[in-house]
């Protein structure tokens, strides 16, 4: 250890960052050699970078905003059936899988450990984690192939993630074809480039962006399983949606048919002021922009059907090449890093904890759209697509995702003839919930219409 030592002090010294060795003396062994492994994996060069790139001047606006060419879905039938049948060759091929990004805790939801095991469902309250796994049993059933399911964690919350699985009996999906990993992180640093101390023996460290994950699948080995395994094409998508059409055939047929490297979908504003990034091309290229970072008059035009032409709001869901991860980590991961100034809690050289201004650095997978040498943007409809649960209370919270997927049952329930009782908005007065295991689709509603009831008049599980 004293060679060890002695090397990292030398390097750390240069850097001016000899003070994460300041309680050095005061460790037991087992705590060294946590801090020494902690600190040897920093690129104390990429952060003196970095952080030099935090003094810039704020760089300035983009040149030119333009709304980013999509298809939409349902738009064209038999374009749609073409890609349809494109999407089902690749799942009976064995060559998509599902990649879910998972690192999140539950804690705004006022729910005590990782967010996929939060109650989703509007009626039996399955985790999230289940109604995915049951999504992918369905494919698997219907295509006569499993469908590898690589889940992203984070420190925080990687035990506690397989152990839920573990716990389930992986919700009847097999365990060899679910892979777990863990999410990058990066050090902060204070406003002056000191590294932040989070305890005597550790750095502080935050998660490295959802871009991060596109790193992740290369480093963790989960590239190397898909090229064993044959999968060419990922569906990428977040834990917080239970809506999620998962590998949707039509959306990965486009994908495949168009050559895209780099896919997304997305769904219409509700309004002008709505937060969420929008799907764009930013001077000349693909990419999102805040809503924010949009003048007035631009996030207000409309084109002359009436819609906004800035419209494509950026859910989080994606297709993307196994092939374009590949060549991203070619020779050094390919991803821009992003500066967040935050309040961040800090070890003082005297033992207490105080909070300082510092430095966050993090990556985002949209940053991928300009590096790929095709991309396809399609818009799908909010209703039956994207519910995502992220707050407690008011939007995007547990009961406006009940409520959308208690409608959607609804809808196909209705298509199949049976009576639902609506209140004056459109939703179903009462919670409806499928189970995907019975049916995961409106035309697969109608083809078991003999065994649901006639009319809906109380909360009602079809299972």
């Amino acid at each position: 250890m004293t060679a060890t030592l002695d090397i990292l002090r030398i390097r750390l010294d240069s850097a001016e960052q000899g003070h994460v060795l300041g309680f050095w003396d005061r460790l037991d062994d087992e705590a060294r050699a946590a801090l020494l492994d902690d600190v040897a994996s920093v690129d104390l060069e990429q952060l003196k970078a970095l952080h030099r790139r935090s003094l810039d001047q704020e760089p300035t606006g983009p040149a030119s905003v333009e709304a980013l060419p999509q298809i939409t879905k349902g738009a064209d039938s038999q374009a749609d059936a073409d890609a349809r049948r494109v999407g089902e060759q690749l799942l009976r091929d064995g060559k998509s899988c599902a990649f879910t990004v998972a690192g999140g805790q539950g804690t705004r939801l006022g729910h005590e450990g990782p967010k996929g095991t939060f109650p989703a469902t509007p009626i039996q309250g399955k985790p999230l984690f289940q109604v995915f796994a049951e999504k992918l049993l369905v494919l698997e059933r219907r295509f006569l192939q499993p469908v590898p399911w690589y889940v992203m964690t984070s420190p925080g919350n990687h035990d506690d993630t397989q152990s839920f699985f573990a716990q389930h009996d992986y919700f009847g999906l097999k365990s060899d074809h679910v892979m777990f990993f863990q999410q990058g992180t990066m050090p902060a640093l204070t406003a002056d480039g000191r590294l932040i101390l989070e305890s005597e023996h550790a750095l502080f460290r935050s998660p490295d962006g959802h871009g991060g994950s596109l790193r992740a699948l290369f480093e963790s080995g989960a590239v190397a399983d898909m090229e064993t395994r044959g999968v060419e094409e990922i569906y990428y998508f977040q834990v917080d949606n239970p809506l999620v059409e998962m590998c949707d055939p039509v959306f990965m047929g486009y994908h495949r048919q168009r050559g895209s490297e780099f896919s997304s979908k997305s769904v219409p504003k509700r309004a002008p002021e709505e937060k969420v990034g929008i799907l764009v091309l930013v001077d000349g290229k693909p990419g999102v922009i805040e809503y924010s970072d949009l003048a007035d008059g631009l996030r207000n035009a409309r084109e002359d059907s009436g819609l906004l032409r800035f419209r494509a709001g950026n859910i989080a869901v994606h297709a993307i090449s196994r092939a374009f991860v590949e060549r991203l980590n070619e020779g050094g991961f390919g991803l821009p890093m992003h500066i967040a100034r935050k309040k961040i809690p800090a070890k003082q050289p005297d033992g207490a904890i105080a909070s300082v201004d510092g430095i966050k650095f993090e990556t985002f997978v949209f940053d991928a759209l300009p590096l790929a040498r095709k991309v396809l943007l399609m818009e799908v409809p909010r209703a039956t697509e994207f519910a995502p649960i992220k707050n407690r209370d008011g939007s995007d919270s547990p009961e406006t995702s009940w409520r959308a997927q208690s409608t959607q049952f609804a809808d196909w329930l209705e298509a199949a003839g049976v009576v639902v009782p609506r209140d004056p908005d459109g939703s179903p007065q009462h919670r409806i919930e499928i189970c995907p295991l019975f049916a995961d689709s409106r035309q697969e509603v109608a083809q078991r219409r003999t065994e649901l009831p006639d009319s809906i008049d109380a909360d009602t599980m079809i299972a």
